[in-house]
């Protein structure tokens, strides 16, 4: 859990992207275990028989849904859309306001004034930026992570709880923004002809090392993660696990339902941080069948290094980013620079155009970033499905994700907003998978 407080340090499309490479949870996060059954039925249509059809399975698993059910989901979906927008414009009015006040020539000045030993003064500085931009974003981010959350049923926390989960993030922020914020400027003082190349390079390793770390040392911090010893639930997970190469020897619980009502898992970390963890919502709510179809779905991404293939998708992204910077910072600061009292691309004055250049940069890209995402989530549906051998439950985790996730969007919608494949689409491959595989659960019915 990362709070909008960390927004304030790097620009949301990075922690997307960061955040991504954490969890891989692409059947994750529906709401409301009051909302719906825990087990959802398997359809007539969906049953298998000589007139099975993949469509007509698809069709009846989605009548499931209750009309009210489904409006209300768009709604919050949609509503997201338009939260991009105004996340986006908030950030850069927030960001001006601290140039064209000189508000942050002001911080830099405090910062120098405390010591002239130029990493502490950077981490001064950050602590200021951080503190005030937190201030300034609260009213956004208490509409939409608190009270909007609480109206479509998808948090669980009363204020006081939340507000602390909030400086909790703010906590990590000031210590990783501090410690990424005195390595850049280190770099560009350094390196003033290059800054963009090596800076490029140190805020890869500085995220990837992160993203590592984050199950054993990050996630605690706000959630309590412990072993999982039910054996009907451990034991066929472990067994997928064996069959596909994954030195995994435990499965952890993590107690989010203190904070949330969606469901989530995932196979993350590397070497002796790798994890397999399922939260709780996912444990009281969906079937032994779903279960297993969310973790096949975790293992793909696993086993398909997607997690390094994001990296290396996101290296890109992240050297055209300082590429953009190198030619947006010299273009601003020989336009306002004076008017700002900002001194050079080395001035920690500069962190405020630094966030406003970055966020137009993610911004613009967003249907690009949610595609490579999206493409990778689908493999890993298709992997999960051949590896569960689960088609109903992964259908039923599609439906439970439709809970707060729009089930059928046009074309251009999912390709523009959708960073997994849509639940219609994601129930049809699973119902297409069925049709093609039938002699398996034939086998099933002749057994029972």
């Amino acid at each position: 859990m990362l709070s909008r407080t960390f927004l304030a340090v790097i620009p949301g499309w990075l922690i997307l992207c960061c955040v991504g490479f954490l969890a891989t949870s692409g059947l994750a996060q529906p709401p409301g275990a009051n909302e719906m059954p825990s087990v959802i039925q398997v359809p007539a249509e969906a049953q298998a028989s000589a007139q099975f059809d993949a469509l007509a399975a698809t069709n009846a698993y989605l009548a499931q849904i209750p009309a009210d059910k489904t409006a209300r989901s768009d709604a919050y979906f949609e509503g997201g859309y338009w939260m991009i927008l105004w996340d986006f414009l908030y950030g850069v009015i927030v960001a001006l306001l601290l140039l064209n006040l000189r508000w942050s020539a002001g911080m830099r000045d405090l910062a120098e004034r405390v010591t002239r030993f130029k990493p502490v003064h950077t981490f001064v500085y950050w602590l200021e930026y951080l503190a005030l931009t937190s201030i300034l974003v609260f009213p956004l981010t208490v509409y939409e992570e608190y009270f909007r959350e609480r109206k479509y049923g998808l948090a669980t926390q009363s204020f006081g709880p939340w507000v602390g989960d909030q400086m909790k993030g703010l906590g990590v922020g000031m210590v990783l923004g501090g410690v990424l914020a005195m390595l850049l400027f280190g770099v560009v003082r350094r390196l003033p002809r290059t800054w963009w190349i090596w800076g490029a390079v140190v805020t890869i390793v500085f995220l990837i090392f992160t993203v590592l770390i984050s199950p054993v040392y990050i996630i605690p911090i706000f959630n309590k993660v412990t072993r999982l010893d039910d054996p009907k639930i451990v034991d066929p997970i472990l067994s997928m696990a064996r069959a596909n190469g994954i030195p995994a020897k435990d499965v952890y619980e993590v107690d989010a339902s203190r904070q949330t009502t969606r469901m989530s898992a995932n196979v993350s970390g590397f070497a002796n941080t790798m994890r397999i963890t399922l939260n709780d919502n996912l444990l009281r709510r969906g079937s032994p069948e779903e279960i297993q179809a969310v973790m096949g779905h975790e293992m793909g991404h696993y086993v398909m290094n997607h997690i390094y293939k994001g990296i290396m998708f996101f290296s890109i992204v992240v050297v055209l980013a300082f590429v953009y910077l190198r030619w947006g910072l010299d273009w601003a600061l020989q336009r306002w620079g004076e008017r700002w009292q900002i001194r050079g691309v080395g001035d920690t004055a500069v962190v405020p155009l630094v966030v406003l250049l970055v966020s137009v940069f993610g911004f613009a890209i967003t249907p690009i970033m949610n595609t490579s995402i999206r493409t990778q989530e689908y493999e890993a549906d298709m992997y999960g499905l051949n590896t569960s051998r689960q088609p109903d439950g992964f259908a039923q985790a599609a439906i439970h994700l439709g809970e707060y996730r729009k089930m059928n969007p046009g074309p251009i919608e999912e390709f523009i907003f959708f960073d997994h494949p849509s639940g219609r689409n994601r129930i049809y491959a699973a119902m297409r998978w069925k049709a093609e595989n039938l002699k398996l659960f034939s086998r099933r019915e002749e057994g029972q």
